[in-house]
């Protein structure tokens, strides 16, 4: 090779070096699209909003959140998974989208583990199990007396037998051993105020969409579903204080449509893990659901995702749960 084909050489291998960092850099060059399978004004609706305005100013760049309800998220999810994989469309997802969904639907119109790559983590939701306060169940011993003194009584609402909540009631009056009636609604606020009112004895739900009621004294929290006990609320149990290694949240994260460039993933995961990680934002986000501790790494999201696969089809398999 002579001089000038070295230099030639050197200055091509310099330049393939430099493109994908001077990419980075410049990502984004416009608007970037943040799709959701949840209505407006839902919880992942606002929080998705709150995530967009603070990436929005990093980017000066804006964030269109697009809302895709329906069909149990699989409406969002095939939305977003058949989006162009340019680096300019991100999907904020549920557990329900990316894990449960894939061992409660046959015939689900995109492929969680391979139409999608982790780009980071929000945060977990943690539920609780509540009773109206005139209930004389005050802890999970006093629900096996009372279900067992009244077989097939307890009357649990929770959003249905393919929701998070439906699946935990269940899981949970297995591991005490127990038969429950687990009433499904149409949405927490709907179950929230028929336990309010008595009409049904306890409530399995998110944390957050029960807040306001314990605080004014309309319910009680027993349990929560998390491994700890949760922030705010310590003086409420966590369920694993009596089955060990019970430990079930909801979750919220962002992941991309596969083939997404590396460095656009790269770059949303750290300005995520900024937004997250300021202590007025994570209270602004616990406010509304999640309770998150940064976004993480890529890497650590994607073994997340394998660990929920691996759990949930386990658990859907022991609660004799099949795929519809």
């Amino acid at each position: 090779m002579n001089r000038r084909d070295f230099a030639l050489s050197a200055a091509a291998a310099a330049l393939g070096g430099f493109a994908p960092l001077a990419w980075a850099q410049a990502w984004p060059e416009k608007p970037v699209r943040l799709l959701l399978s949840q209505p407006p004004g839902s919880g992942p609706d606002a929080m998705a909003r709150l995530i967009g305005e603070q990436l929005a100013r990093k980017w000066n760049q804006p964030i269109v959140v697009e809302n895709k309800p329906g069909g149990q998220n699989a409406i969002g999810a095939q939305a977003a998974a058949r989006s162009a994989p340019d680096g300019y469309t991100f999907y904020f997802a549920t557990a329900a989208a990316l894990v449960t969904n894939s061992y409660l639907f046959k015939n689900l119109p995109y492929e969680p583990r391979k139409d999608f790559v982790p780009v980071g983590m929000i945060g977990k939701v943690p539920f609780a199990l509540s009773v109206n306060p005139s209930s004389q169940i005050r802890s999970l011993q006093d629900v096996v007396k009372f279900a067992k003194a009244n077989p097939g009584k307890l009357a649990v609402a929770n959003e249905g037998p393919k929701t998070f909540g439906g699946m935990v009631t269940r899981l949970l009056a297995s591991e005490l051993g127990i038969e429950v009636n687990a009433v499904p609604y149409v949405s927490v606020a709907a179950g929230v105020t028929d336990t309010v009112g008595g009409q049904v004895e306890a409530l399995i739900s998110d944390v957050p969409s029960v807040a306001q009621m314990v605080k004014a004294g309309k319910l009680r929290p027993i349990a929560v579903t998390t491994a700890k006990r949760v922030g705010g609320w310590e003086t409420v149990p966590a369920i694993a204080e009596t089955i060990p290694g019970f430990d079930y949240a909801g979750w919220v994260g962002i992941v991309a449509p596969t083939g997404t460039p590396a460095v656009a993933i790269q770059r949303f995961n750290r300005d995520l893990d900024a937004v997250l990680s300021d202590p007025e934002m994570a209270a602004r986000l616990a406010a509304i659901g999640p309770m998150t501790e940064g976004a993480g790494a890529v890497e650590q999201m994607g073994a997340f995702l394998n660990g929920e696969h691996q759990r949930w089809a386990k658990l859907t398999k022991d609660l004799g749960i099949q795929p519809e």
